[in-house]
C-alpha cells in the first residue's frame, strides 16, 4: 500500500512509519515544524516528510491515511481525507490490523514504568531466542531503536492510555489484543483527557476484560488501584512487587552506584540472584514484571538472569548525558509527581552521600496543571537543590495552571531548598557557580528543557581548568511525544 501519515514526526508516528516501510509499504507523511531527531530518523530510512500541512499532500494514489492523535479537525489534510472519503485509521488501529491478529500480544500498561518494562521484556525475549517484535515509546539501549519487526510470535507493545485520535478518544491500549497484560500501577494522570481517576480505572478495566481465558494478567502488588483490576480478570493472574505476598517479589535488595543486586522469589521460593544495572525500587518492580513475562512465554531462569545483567536501559530514563568538572548530568523523562519522587529516591538510595540537584520543567499536560501542585511539592524531598523553570503551557487558565513560585515556596516550607528561575541562563549559572565535585544533576522534563543539558555541560567545562572533557557526553534534540 501507499500510506500517508498526518503528524508523522511524533515519536510513535515516526516509529510506525519505519515499521510500515520495513513491512514493504510505500510510506510518507507531513507535519508542522519538522525538526530533529525525528526528521533525521525518517530521512535515514528514506521516508519523505513534508514540512507543513496542505491538502495537496493527500494525493490520489494514497491507499491509507494514518492520523496522529496530535492532529484535529480543521487540519487541511484531515478535511481533504474526509471530503474525498479516503480510508483512514488511528495509530493503534494500524498496529492492530497490520501485525497483532496473528501474534501473541504482550501489552505493558500502567501509569509509570511502561517503557522500561516493555524494553526489558523485549530484550529478554530476544536474548532467549524468541525473536520478538516490539513497539515502545522510547529508544532502547540494547537495540538503539524504539521498534523491531522479528520473525517470532511475540509482539511486545507499550500500552499507552492516552487517546487514539480526534475521531476515537478511547485509550490506545484497547486496540492491542492483549494475550499477556502487565498493569504495574495506577494513578491519576493525563488531566487534559481524563476527568478524574475513576475515568482511568474504567479504561483499564475495559483493557483487562479483553484478555482471553488462556491469557495472563501480571499486576503490581504495591499499587492498590492496580490490584483492583485483577478482580475482573477472565484469566490467570500473577502479582509482582516488593509486597511480601506478591507472587514475584524481590528480597535481599542491595542498591549501589552500579545498579541493584537482589534475589527474585517466586511464591516463596528463591529463583536466583540478579544484578541489574538500574537503580530505584520502581526499577526493581519493572524488572520483576519483565521477569514474569519472560517466564510466562517459557524462557529458562538462567538465560533471563544473564540477559538482565546486560540490559542497557532506555534513553531519557536516568540517562547520563555527560560529566564535567566532577558533576554528572542526567536526563530523565519524569513528569508526574510519583515519577519524580521515585527517581530521586532511587538515586538517593544508590549514592546516599552525593548531593542531588533536581532541575524541573513543568511541560507535560500533567506537569503543567495545578491539580498536581501539592503532590509536586512533596516529590522533591530527596533533592538537595531544586531549580524550577517556567511552565511550558502558559496559555492554560491561571486557575488550572501550576504556580512555579508557589511550588518553590512549598518545597522550602517542607525543609528543602528550591528556587523558581524563569530564565534558563540563570539555571545554568546557578549550577555552574554552586555545584561541586561529585554532585548529580537530574534534568526532569518530557521535552528538551531548552537544551539545558548541553548548556550545562559546556558551562561546567568552560569553568574547569583548561575546559577539558568536551567529548564526554551524548546528544539529544527535541522530541515531541504523541499525545501528552
Amino acid at each position: 500500500m501507499k500510506v500517508h501519515l498526518i503528524g508523522i514526526c511524533g515519536t510513535a508516528m515516526a516509529t510506525l512509519a519505519a515499521m510500515l516501510k520495513e513491512e514493504g509499504h510505500e510510506v510518507g507523511g507531513s507535519d508542522q515544524h519538522v525538526y530533529p531527531p525525528m526528521s533525521d530518523f525518517l530521512a535515514e530510512r528514506g521516508i519523505p516528510c513534508r514540512d507543513g500541512f496542505d491538502a495537496a499532500n493527500v494525493t490520489a494514489d494514497i491507499d491509507l491515511v494514518v492520523v496522529g492523535n496530535a492532529v484535529s479537525l480543521g487540519n487541511p489534510e484531515v478535511e481533504e481525507v474526509l471530503d474525498r472519503g479516503l480510508r483512514y485509521r488511528s495509530l493503534p488501529e494500524t498496529v492492530r490490523e497490520t501485525w497483532l491478529w496473528d501474534r501473541r500480544s504482550i501489552v505493558v500498561a500502567g501509569t509509570h514504568g511502561k517503557t522500561t518494562t516493555a524494553s526489558l521484556a523485549a530484550w529478554l525475549l530476544t536474548e532467549g531466542g524468541r525473536d520478538p517484535s516490539f513497539l515502545i515509546g522510547g529508544v532502547t539501549g540494547n537495540f538503539g531503536s524504539s521498534c523491531r519487526l522479528g520473525q517470532g510470535r511475540e509482539f511486545v507493545i507499550e500500552g499507552d492510555e492516552y487517546d487514539s485520535a480526534f475521531f476515537d478518544k478511547t485509550a490506545k491500549f484497547l486496540k492491542y489484543l492483549p494475550d499477556i497484560a502487565v498493569v504495574g500501577n495506577l494513578e491519576f494522570d493525563h488531566a487534559d483527557i481524563y476527568a478524574d481517576f475513576e475515568a482511568i480505572r474504567v479504561a483499564v478495566r475495559r483493557f483487562v476484560a479483553l484478555l482471553p481465558r488462556r491469557g495472563r494478567l501480571l499486576v503490581g502488588a504495591d499499587s492498590p488501584a492496580a490490584l483492583e483490576m485483577a478482580k475482573g480478570a477472565p484469566c490467570r493472574v500473577e502479582t509482582f512487587g516488593l509486597a511480601g505476598d506478591a507472587d514475584w517479589r524481590a528480597a535481599e535488595v542491595e542498591p549501589g552506584p552500579d545498579g541493584t543486586r537482589l534475589t527474585v522469589v517466586h511464591r516463596g521460593s528463591p529463583v536466583g540472584r540478579v544484578r541489574m544495572p538500574l537503580v530505584g525500587a520502581f526499577n526493581v518492580r519493572n524488572m520483576l514484571a519483565a521477569f514474569a513475562v519472560a517466564r510466562a512465554v517459557g524462557l529458562e531462569t538462567p538465560a533471563i538472569i544473564d540477559a538482565i545483567g546486560r540490559f542497557a536501559g532506555v534513553r531519557r530514563r536516568l540517562e547520563v548525558r555527560g560529566r564535567e568538572r566532577g558533576v554528572t548530568v542526567y536526563d530523565d523523562f519524569a513528569h508526574h509527581p510519583t515519577a519524580v519522587r521515585e527517581t530521586l529516591a532511587g538515586l538517593r538510595a544508590a549514592v546516599p552521600s552525593r548531593r542531588i540537584w533536581a532541575l524541573f520543567e513543568p511541560r507535560s499536560a500533567t506537569a503543567c496543571r495545578r491539580v498536581f501542585q501539592t503532590a509536586f511539592a512533596e516529590a522533591f524531598g530527596d533533592a538537595d537543590e531544586t531549580l524550577i523553570w517556567r511552565v511550558y503551557r502558559s496559555a492554560l487558565p491561571p486557575a488550572e495552571r501550576l504556580s512555579e513560585p508557589e511550588l518553590a515556596a512549598a518545597i522550602r516550607a517542607g525543609g528543602g531548598r528550591a528556587r523558581f528561575l524563569p530564565e534558563l541562563s540563570d539555571i545554568v549559572r546557578a549550577v555552574t557557580d554552586e555545584a561541586r565535585d561529585g554532585d548529580l544533576v537530574v534534568v526532569m522534563s518530557n521535552g528538551a528543557f531548552g537544551g539545558v543539558h548541553g548548556r550545562l555541560l559546556d558551562a561546567l567545562a568552560a569553568s574547569s581548568a583548561g575546559g577539558e572533557g568536551a567529548g564526554r557526553r551524548t546528544g539529544a534534540a527535541e522530541t515531541r511525544p504523541d499525545g501528552p
